[in-house]
C-alpha cells in the first residue's frame, strides 16, 4: 500500500451549495470550509467528499463524452517523495510540474488524481516506523 483515500473531489461552481446538498443527502456534516473548498465527511478526522470551485464550470452531460464526468481522487501518503516513485512504477504519469506544491498524476487510463501529505489528524498510512518522516499537513488538505 502506498497511500489511503483522502477525499473524492468534485469540481463545481459553488462548493458551499453542493456541499450542503451532499451533507443533507448523506447525513454528514460540513467538516471543513473555505470559499473555494468545502468538505463533507462523517467527522473532521475522516475522509469524505470535497467540493472545489472551478472558474467557467461546465457540468457533465452524461453520457456525452464531449462533456465527461469531473472529479478526482486525493490519496494521502506519509511522504510525498517516497510515494512518488512507487506511484510512477505502478503506471501513473505526473501531470504537475516537478517543482509544483501539488502532486498531480494521471492513472493508466488518464484520470487525474493527487498525492497529498497526510493531514496531522490522520493516522500514519504505512507502518508506524515510517511515520516519523511524514510531512503532515493541516486540516485543509
Amino acid at each position: 500500500m502506498i497511500g489511503r483515500l483522502h477525499h473524492i473531489v468534485l469540481d463545481c461552481p459553488d462548493p458551499g451549495v453542493l456541499a450542503r446538498f451532499y451533507a443533507e443527502l448523506l447525513g454528514w456534516p460540513i467538516s471543513w470550509q473555505q470559499p473555494d473548498w468545502v468538505v463533507v465527511a462523517a467527522s473532521d478526522r475522516s475522509s469524505g467528499l470535497a467540493f472545489q470551485a472551478v472558474a467557467d464550470y461546465r457540468p457533465p452531460d452524461w453520457p456525452d463524452p464531449a462533456r465527461p464526468q469531473q472529479l478526482h481522487v486525493d490519496v494521502m501518503v506519509d511522504d510525498l517523495d517516497e510515494a512518488e516513485p512507487l506511484t510512477l512504477a505502478l503506471g501513473a504519469r505526473r501531470l504537475s510540474a516537478p517543482d509544483s506544491a501539488w502532486r498531480v498524476y494521471a492513472d493508466p487510463a488518464g484520470h487525474p488524481f493527487c498525492l497529498i501529505p497526510r493531514p496531522s489528524w490522520a493516522p500514519p498510512v504505512g507502518p508506524a516506523d515510517s511515520a516519523g518522516s511524514a510531512a503532515a499537513a493541516g486540516p485543509e488538505s
